[in-house]
């Protein structure tokens, strides 16, 4: 008898995510536009996220080795009933239940709530990725993984506008007290999860506890498992490329190269939300199609739309036509990345034995997390200095993803197989 995908321990995570998720992004964007109103300095706002990212990159593998350790469900009611906290006592210290009171957090408050959301982050989002594959198996798992994908994807592309006209009516405050009670009927929510949890044996101190887990968990990376190293590694390099041409890339292509409006680029930032959410559909409509033609034809197709993108500036076009044309290719490449992501994480769920799930997704969440903002330099040096020839960067960048897909076609095959 086939599986239910949506069980209820499933439908509860689910639901949990969402409000999670909608709490924690309202407040990032309603927090990111209060510190630039309050300090009108770009550099004060880039200072407060890195100063939150910092945590999840440090944090991740505790958090990973915690979530094998402890009850899962436990430690995802207790991370969010703590997030609910914070948020609720800077809420407290910004004027708190005086109706009247216009006061606003201060900058210290607001760096030292961004802290703590990031330390919460690290052990949660290690926590989440590890139950998923304890919810669900086989194809299912792929089209759980899409699931909660797609809400993410969803929340990513609405937050922002329903948080900016919430944050323009009330303020900051009244945001700070909605997202407090988001995160608190996430954990009540999570209450209700049914998991089963083996206690790991005890009489042992943090030390020899880090040591044994770590060490077997890069036992499994090198020597029983290094294809799955391999995988995150690949992974982590795509990561590198594409976020750092769509995330630098797009703005700066349709903003100084093209000269178009914000507006303009408004349009693509929502149709690239769009488009994370189709490919997430995607993978739930075509599980079994993507495994027969495995990883490294998405990662071909990513660099294959590249080439027209770039080919668009070696062309005597119009303006209008370059922009649809990289409105079309880069939405395209965000689709098939978001297969790409979820295709490769159930993969190495799949691989990985349930007590090392937690430590795994953490090393999963650590190389992304380093990835993405090396990327995001990188391209953002290459494209200045390729200056009105921007070709010269994404011609170069689709070569390399195509070959990287070549290359690593017979080591994909091999560990689909397994």
């Amino acid at each position: 008898m086939k599986e239910k995908l949506f069980n209820r321990n499933f439908i509860l995570l689910l639901l949990g995510q969402v409000c999670s998720l909608i709490g924690n992004y309202t407040l990032k964007f309603a927090l990111s536009m209060y510190v630039l109103e309050r300090t009108g300095s770009a550099a004060i706002f880039a200072g407060l996220l890195a100063v939150a990212t910092v945590p999840q990159v440090l944090l991740a593998p505790i958090g990973g080795l915690l979530a094998d350790r402890l009850n899962r469900r436990n430690m995802m009611v207790a991370l969010d009933a703590l997030s609910g906290t914070a948020v609720f006592l800077t809420f407290l210290g910004s004027g708190g239940l005086h109706v009247m009171s216009q006061e606003g957090p201060s900058l210290l408050l607001i760096s030292i709530l961004q802290v703590v959301l990031g330390i919460l982050g690290a052990f949660e989002s290690p926590t989440v990725q590890a139950c998923v594959p304890q919810m669900q198996t086989g194809e299912n798992l792929l089209k759980g993984n899409a699931a909660v994908s797609q809400i993410q994807a969803v929340a990513g592309l609405v937050t922002p506008f329903l948080g900016s006209l919430f944050y323009t009516a009330f303020g900051i405050r009244p945001v700070l007290a909605v997202c407090a009670a988001c995160f608190f009927l996430t954990a009540l929510l999570e209450c209700f999860i049914r998991l089963s949890h083996q206690k790991r044996p005890g009489g042992q101190n943090i030390r020899q506890i880090l040591r044994q887990d770590l060490g077997e968990s890069m036992d499994f990376l090198l020597k029983k498992r290094p294809e799955v190293f391999r995988l995150l590694l690949l992974a982590a390099l795509a990561s590198f490329f594409v976020v750092g041409t769509a995330v630098v890339g797009l703005p700066f292509l349709v903003r100084n190269v093209l000269g178009l409006s914000a507006n303009h680029y408004g349009a693509a930032e929502s149709l690239m939300g769009g488009a994370s959410v189709a490919g997430a559909l995607a993978v739930g409509m075509l599980a079994g199609r993507l495994r027969e033609k495995g990883l490294q034809s998405l990662l071909i197709a990513v660099g294959a739309v590249l080439i027209p993108a770039g080919a668009a500036f070696l062309l005597p076009l119009s303006t209008g036509v370059r922009y649809l044309i990289l409105l079309v290719c880069f939405c395209i490449a965000q689709a098939v990345c978001s297969m790409f992501s979820i295709l490769a994480l159930s993969m190495i769920q799949e691989s990985t034995p349930e007590h090392l799930t937690g430590k795994i997704m953490a090393c999963v969440i650590a190389l992304s997390t380093c990835a993405q903002p090396v990327g995001q330099v990188v391209y953002g040096l290459l494209f200045d200095l390729s200056a009105g020839s921007t070709w010269l960067v994404l011609l170069p960048t689709a070569a390399v993803l195509i070959a990287l897909g070549g290359l690593s076609a017979g080591f994909l095959q091999r560990f689909a197989k397994e």
